[in-house]
């Protein structure tokens, strides 16, 4: 028989920091870079925990070079050539700190990764990535790549609960990825009608991982900086941003003007669109899980990076955090029902 569970499950929009005293005298004051040593590949990280989604509209060589210059971090896109891999290596070796190669579970999939990681080694990072990381495939592969790949840090995903975190941390993995269908261009929810709201699943993963000493990366379901900083303040060790780094210069995919106006096209990795660019159609087995939009040309990404660093620092200050992995130590939730007074949303300034 079927059950509920009757807990209740909480997003993002459900809640609001509460502010506390703080010591703090301004935003400059708050350190965003984060030390962290890693449980299996015992690795050490220093940057802004803060990444760019490894999907071909996001995580671009032209995102991970601008991001990079404010120590954030890149999963690259699997379908770049071990060719073009070297020469963004050689010609941008500041980047390559701040960056993954991405991976799915195919044996082809494992033999490019080799390649890569063969022909540049100073790459540390690996991304391991599939939509549902529940699969007895997907643990074993985790272990085979853990075992030929000793001393790289991986990421895997994506699950939404603390046992399979365990999972996924014991057998070889180092930060987790969080999240199933919260995403902007996601429609695995709609589809399958399988999720779990993205700021309970954050809590729950983050207190399993920190337990084994692993950690997690919520990946979905931020559509401003207040976002990026609950995500923070519920316990994640980094944060995946799609969206909000999307339809830029350094996103992928060409500009399209209409009317006057500026586009770029916005997809997730299981559309239809990405499917059909990248293997010729969707297969007749499986549905599109993605959705494709256009978004308004947004300019430059580093103007968006200052906007939401500022965000984060700012909510550091009202809760009195002067370091960023102090942010969840010192974040008590309130649940609400309303988050911003929208009375003047739909009209412009000039109107």
């Amino acid at each position: 028989m079927p059950r509920i569970d009757n807990d209740v499950k909480l997003d993002f929009r459900d809640v609001l920091f509460r502010p506390k005293r703080s010591t703090l005298k301004s935003r400059a004051d708050v350190d965003l870079n984060c030390q962290i040593t890693f449980r299996n590949s015992k690795k050490v990280y220093n940057g802004v925990p803060i990444v760019a989604a490894n999907m071909d509209s996001t995580g671009t060589f032209e995102m991970a070079k601008t991001l990079s210059q404010f120590s954030l971090f890149t999963t690259i896109h699997k379908h770049y050539t071990v060719e073009e891999w070297v020469a963004f290596c050689k010609a941008n070796p500041e980047a390559v700190k701040h960056i993954a190669v991405s991976s799915g579970t195919g044996e082809g999939d494992l033999a490019k990764l080799k390649q890569i990681l063969g022909a540049i080694p100073e790459i540390e990072f690996i991304c391991l990535d599939v939509a549902n990381g529940y699969s007895e495939h997907f643990v074993e592969f985790v272990k085979r790549v853990r075992d030929q790949f000793a001393e790289h840090t991986i990421m895997a995903g994506n699950v939404v609960t603390g046992e399979m975190v365990e999972e996924l941390i014991l057998s070889g993995a180092d930060i987790i990825k969080v999240g199933i269908g919260p995403g902007s261009v996601c429609t695995t929810r709609k589809k399958t009608g399988v999720g779990y709201p993205q700021l309970s699943a954050v809590i729950e993963c983050a207190e399993a991982a920190h337990g084994l000493g692993g950690h997690i990366m919520s990946d979905g379901g931020c559509t401003c900086p207040g976002d990026v900083s609950k995500a923070f303040g519920a316990g994640a060790d980094f944060v995946m941003l799609g969206g909000m780094l999307a339809g830029h210069t350094e996103s992928g995919g060409d500009l399209i003007e209409q009317n006057g106006k500026k586009f770029k096209l916005f997809y997730g990795m299981s559309s239809s669109t990405a499917m059909k660019k990248h293997v010729g159609a969707v297969a007749e087995y499986r549905a599109s899980e993605g959705k494709t939009v256009q978004i308004a040309y947004r300019g430059d990404v580093a103007d968006t990076v200052r906007d939401i660093l500022g965000g984060v620092r700012s909510t550091c200050t009202y809760v009195g955090a002067s370091k960023l992995g102090e942010l969840s130590g010192r974040t008590t939730f309130i649940r609400v029902n309303q988050q911003i007074n929208d009375v003047y949303s739909a009209f412009n300034v000039g109107n």
